[in-house]
């Protein structure tokens, strides 16, 4: 059977992938998984400058989710060339990297420079990040800031440029249409949504940004929902993302019209997570008697 699936020219083995802020840079999981076997990883949020996020705490559980206000915490585009890509070029599997910034310019000038790495398959455009104070998801909120980042990066990177959507606007598919028109090879969707929570005891917020990302099984309904609506208005593939725990929440994403998937917050559960989605796609699709997973891109019965 055929489990391949393309973005553009890109191949992917399967449509599993881990997503950024969950996987750290691959390493970290080579004890539990054979990454070789992915379809692909998304390393984590990559910015020009060194970046210390913010301060703790910034993780927090909730009820079926978890609460994230790292604030994009890296050492900077330089390090990942100089001290991290020769640690990971060797995979057999396609590596994205997690490009965001504050202002279009650094988002072009860390695209640039990763534009310069053979092995990296492409990026992930991060215009969507909810923890950050400046830039990220403020570039995802409206169509004239989405399209003057998108257009931007599109002008120096020549590889696949998939551009990683915010839930925390009116209509994401007025987005996804926006980014579509200037050059994005697909779009990646949904980040996470502002959240928050508060210490009943102490009357303090959980999080010392107050607001923070949400993840987890809690936010699949939404994610869900705005993959199908995007897959009805957009003629790029879809990366789906939110909520996957298992290889059902996959096969339903895919049936909404998502190429791929982004494996994350059950990364934090279960190390060996991704590698069990790709058994279980593989399982239902004997099952159920599918030669072609492409088959299934879409495929929900109305």
């Amino acid at each position: 059977m055929n489990t391949a699936v393309k973005i553009g020219s890109l191949e992917f083995k399967n449509p599993v992938m881990t997503a950024s802020g969950t996987f750290g840079y691959g390493p970290e999981f080579e004890d539990f998984i054979d990454i070789n076997r992915l379809g692909g990883i998304v390393v984590k949020g990559t910015t020009l400058h060194h970046r210390e996020g913010n301060a703790y705490p910034r993780m927090a559980e909730t009820s079926s989710g978890m609460l994230n206000a790292v604030g994009l915490q890296n050492k900077g585009v330089d390090v990942f060339c100089n001290e991290i890509y020769h640690k990971i070029k060797h995979y057999d599997t396609n590596i994205f990297v997690n490009v965001s910034g504050s202002t279009v310019e650094e988002y072009v000038e860390t695209a640039e420079r990763i534009n310069e790495l053979e092995y990296i398959s492409g990026i992930e455009l991060n215009i969507s990040c909810p923890n950050v104070k400046e830039g990220g998801m403020a570039f995802g909120t409206s169509c004239p800031s989405a399209i003057a980042v998108t257009h931007a990066v599109r002008e120096v990177y020549k590889k696949t440029m998939v551009v990683k959507l915010s839930p925390n606007v009116t209509n994401i598919v007025d987005i996804a249409k926006a980014v579509q028109d200037v050059g994005a090879d697909g779009v990646s969707l949904i980040n996470t949504l502002l959240a928050m929570a508060i210490n009943a005891e102490t009357r303090k917020s959980v999080l010392s940004t107050i607001t923070g990302g949400l993840s987890g099984p809690a936010i699949k309904p939404i994610a869900l929902r705005m993959v199908w609506q995007v897959a009805q208005a957009v003629d790029i593939p879809i990366m789906g993302i939110g909520g996957i725990m298992n290889a059902t929440d996959a096969i339903e994403f895919m049936l909404a019209g998502a190429t791929t998937i982004q494996v994350g917050t059950a990364n934090f559960i279960d190390p060996t997570v991704s590698m069990k989605i790709v058994d279980g796609i593989e399982d239902y699709m004997i099952r159920h008697k599918i030669g072609d997973i492409n088959d299934l891109i879409g495929g929900m019965l109305v």
